[in-house]
């Protein structure tokens, strides 16, 4: 699974989340005790940050040799976005040059190695 965003652990257990000023929104796709349904299959619970140890979670990977984020994944193909500063090289992978110094293209599943998580 790759995953790009922020996870909180909440009474033993892991959840997608977001900070919220002084508060943590914890999302799940099940319906459970305390948490509403914001949407069809989308559930949430306000809780107090206090309350859930947050960190933000990122995929990494090698594609042709050199560092990327994933950004997300469709069809075998994965987004991914450049990080090891050198422009002449994202250029010479044939990056899409996103915002100013920010890299990114799609890269063919079956040639991504190294896929990886890590926590910030």
């Amino acid at each position: 699974m790759i995953r790009d965003g922020y996870v909180a652990r909440w009474q033993g257990d892991e959840y997608e989340a977001s900070p919220d000023g002084n508060d943590v929104r914890l999302y799940r796709d099940e319906a459970a005790d305390g948490f509403e349904e914001i949407r069809d299959g989308r559930y949430r619970r306000i809780v107090p940050g206090t309350e859930v140890k947050l960190e933000y979670v990122r995929t990494g990977c090698l594609w042709r040799g050199q560092p990327f984020i994933v950004l997300a994944e469709h069809e075998g193909w994965l987004r991914v976005e450049y990080t090891g500063g050198l422009a002449p090289v994202a250029r010479d992978l044939g990056l899409e040059e996103f915002e100013f110094g920010v890299y990114q293209g799609w890269a063919p599943a079956s040639e991504v190695a190294e896929v990886r998580e890590f926590r910030q």
